[in-house]
């Protein structure tokens, strides 16, 4: 059976991700293609367990190179317990971030060496990337006043200050203009049927599939 498909989505805090995922995996499976939804820091019992760690409590908890640390924790576990045997079987994959995440939060928002970061993914993971990713780009005010609203137990990023966040935003701009035949920047501050109208398309364009 042939490997199946990873697509990531990216971006700052309100952006919107978990929204687009899905819904593009609700038309994934109307259209026939078997797709499973996933999550980062997390994704397998071990790695949700690593992202009470990073997601609650102090916004001064843990040192950058720390969070790194945890991530990958995660991420080494997510992939291999989930992220790759759904491949393997010819399952597509949708992941709320991934290392693209972590260049972004801990590389540009903490000031991190991206090539620290980038090192370790591949030490760990072989260079592992996504087919395709998707970042929903919203201005930093605009982003978190959409958070202003949700359940505060995992706001632990959100509370950073707004410095922070527009380092990260920027960060995933330089991101997608680097990898330009990998990432896909979307306007997240539209509609979210209007950010879903942009993400099928993206999807239609790069992957030459037709959706349901």
């Amino acid at each position: 059976m042939a490997d199946g498909v990873f697509l990531t989505f990216e971006g700052g805090e309100g952006a919107g991700k978990s929204t687009q995922v899905r819904r593009l995996a609700a038309d994934l499976e109307r259209s026939g293609i078997d797709v499973i939804s996933t999550r980062e820091p997390g994704g397998s019992p071990g790695a949700e367990d690593i992202r009470k760690l990073l997601v609650s409590g102090d916004v001064a908890r843990w040192q950058p190179l720390t969070e790194v640390v945890l991530h990958y924790a995660a991420r080494v576990e997510h992939v291999a317990t989930v992220v790759r045997p759904a491949l393997e079987r010819g399952t597509w994959v949708i992941c709320d971030r991934f290392h693209d995440s972590t260049i972004a939060y801990q590389g540009y928002g903490h000031g991190l060496e991206i090539e620290l970061i980038d090192n370790l993914h591949q030490q760990l993971l072989d260079g592992f990337k996504p087919n395709l990713t998707m970042i929903l780009d919203i201005p930093v005010d605009a982003g978190l006043a959409r958070t202003g609203g949700r359940d505060g137990v995992e706001d632990r990023y959100e509370r950073m200050d707004s410095e922070f966040h527009q380092r990260l935003r920027d960060g995933f701009l330089q991101i997608a203009a680097a990898e330009p035949e990998r990432c896909v920047v979307i306007d997240a501050i539209s509609s979210e049927d209007a950010v879903h109208r942009d993400v099928i398309a993206c999807i239609k364009e790069r992957l030459s599939i037709q959706l349901g």
